[in-house]
Order: structure tokens, then C-alpha cells, then sequence
């Protein structure tokens, strides 16, 4: 199982270099870039090109990258809408969708493998017209992302939509054969569980968003800082037979310095078992 860790821990910061050379230096093996705009300007050629050039030099691989969740550069404290591809609102999924592939230009430069798609925001309620409006999202950037050698993993968010049994409804409904899932075991946790979650998802497992929590929110603690079994959840990952990486997904501390993020990581890879 690869080690590898999300660009999401320094969310306050813009993306560079010096920042990725603490993630390698903490033992990752892989990241995955968050595409937030402020974190990560996926619509700059100069700002893609220098991660680019920093992967063509190192020896950690670009694993995958988050989709953009809003499409400003303040997470929508401005009031900018939500990026979201089940939107009642048509012009709004349209919109969502046009800046979700925006943002996978960058895999032109970038050998990313995989997208993770959040299907919706909490509150996105489960219906026939949600299924008909994640099939049609799925469908559209599939032809998109499939040029550019990406493959979408859907993501467990804490909705109704994102539940596992509705993950799979979708996936079976498009018979979508190369959409994986990316499960979120701090989403999890504050649903059904992280192991039962696991269990459910187990054979389209292609990666797991590592982090925890008390029980209650999302707060994207580092491993054991929260309540997660993380020894029963690690052992039930292990027999997932096409699960590729395992990666912290830690929230962006303001002031966490490239030196803590490194000392960090390298201790939850080590208490994980990686």
C-alpha cells in the first residue's frame, strides 16, 4: 500500500516546492494535490508547470488530485456557489462540471491517475433524480478524464448521496467498470463506521483518505488524535485487493510548519504500519 499524504495540510499556504520536498521528506510516496485555487492554481500555466517540474525531479509520485469543492480563491467565504455536479439546478451542474475539468488540465503536464469526485454537499438529499444527475456528472467527465489517463474515484462524503449502498447503486446503474471509490475513514466514522464502510467498498477500493475524529465532525485529525480503531480499520484496509494508497488527508493548521508536517506524517505512517 503506498504511503502517501494530501497537499490539504497546507491548504492556507500556496502550493510550492519547499512545501513538497516536506511531504517527500516525511516518507510519502505519493501525493495527492488539492485543487483549491488560493492552495493550488490549477487555472495558472505558470503555477502547474512549477509543480510539474517538481515532480519530474523527484522521486514521489503525483497520485491523484482532490477536485476544486468551490471555484474562488476564499472557499467560498465570498459567497462564490459550491462546485456540485448533483445541483438541482442545471445551469449549476454545468457549471460545476466546467470547473472540474479546468482543473484537470493540469494532468496534461502532470501524470495524475486519479480524480476525487465528491458527488454533492452534505445536505444533497437521495433520490431517482440525484442517481439521474451523478450518472449523467459521471458519464461527462469520464470522456473528459480518460485522454488525459485519470480514472474518477468517488468519494464518501457525510450525505445521503455518498452513503456506500448509494456509491454503489451509481457505479452499477452506468456500469461505470473503471470508477473506483476513494473512502473517506474520518467521513465514515461519523456514519456507519470506518470498518463497516470498508467491508462494504472493499472490491473498488483504490484509495483511503486517512484521517480522524471524535465522532461528531469533520475535523481531519492526524491519526490517533481522535477515536478511530485505527488498528481494526488498517487490518480491514489490508484485504481490500485493489486498494493503492492510503493517504492523510490532515487539516491545514495555521502556522504548522514544513518541519512538523514532515515529523508528523513520517509518525502516522509508522503507527499505521506503512
Amino acid at each position: 500500500m503506498l504511503r502517501a499524504i494530501s497537499t490539504h495540510v497546507f491548504l492556507r499556504q500556496r502550493l510550492h516546492s519547499g512545501l513538497l520536498d516536506s511531504l517527500a521528506k516525511g516518507g510519502a510516496q505519493g501525493i495527492e494535490i488539492f485543487a483549491a485555487r488560493q492552495h493550488f492554481d490549477y487555472t495558472s500555466r505558470a503555477h502547474v508547470k512549477e509543480i510539474a517540474d517538481w515532480f519530474h525531479s523527484a522521486p514521489v509520485a503525483p497520485f491523484s488530485m482532490h477536485m476544486p469543492l468551490f471555484a474562488d480563491l476564499e472557499m467560498g467565504r465570498g459567497g462564490s456557489p459550491s462546485v456540485n455536479v448533483v445541483h438541482p439546478e442545471k445551469f449549476r451542474r454545468i457549471d460545476a462540471m466546467d470547473e472540474i475539468k479546468r482543473s484537470l488540465e493540469a494532468a496534461e503536464v502532470i501524470p495524475l491517475k486519479f480524480l476525487i469526485l465528491h458527488l454533492g454537499e452534505r445536505e444533497d438529499r437521495w433520490s431517482p433524480l440525484t442517481l439521474e444527475h451523478a450518472l449523467t456528472a459521471i458519464e461527462h467527465l469520464r470522456a473528459f478524464a480518460r485522454p488525459l489517463g485519470l480514472n474518477l474515484l468517488l468519494e464518501n462524503i457525510s450525505s445521503e448521496v455518498t452513503q456506500p449502498k448509494n456509491l454503489l447503486e451509481i457505479v452499477n446503474a452506468g456500469h461505470f467498470k473503471d470508477v473506483g471509490f476513494c473512502l473517506d475513514l474520518g467521513h465514515a466514522h461519523f456514519g456507519e463506521g470506518a470498518q463497516a464502510a470498508i467491508a462494504e467498498l472493499k472490491p473498488m477500493l483504490r484509495s483511503a483518505h486517512i484521517h480522524d475524529n471524535h465522532g461528531g465532525r469533520d475535523e481531519h485529525l492526524w491519526p490517533g488524535e481522535g477515536t478511530i480503531d485505527w488498528e481494526g480499520a488498517m487490518e480491514e484496509l489490508r484485504t481490500a485487493p485493489q486498494l493503492i494508497a492510503a493517504v492523510l488527508e490532515i487539516e491545514s493548521q495555521q502556522g504548522e510548519s514544513t518541519e512538523s508536517a514532515s515529523a508528523r506524517s513520517a509518525e502516522s505512517f509508522k503507527m499505521l504500519g506503512l
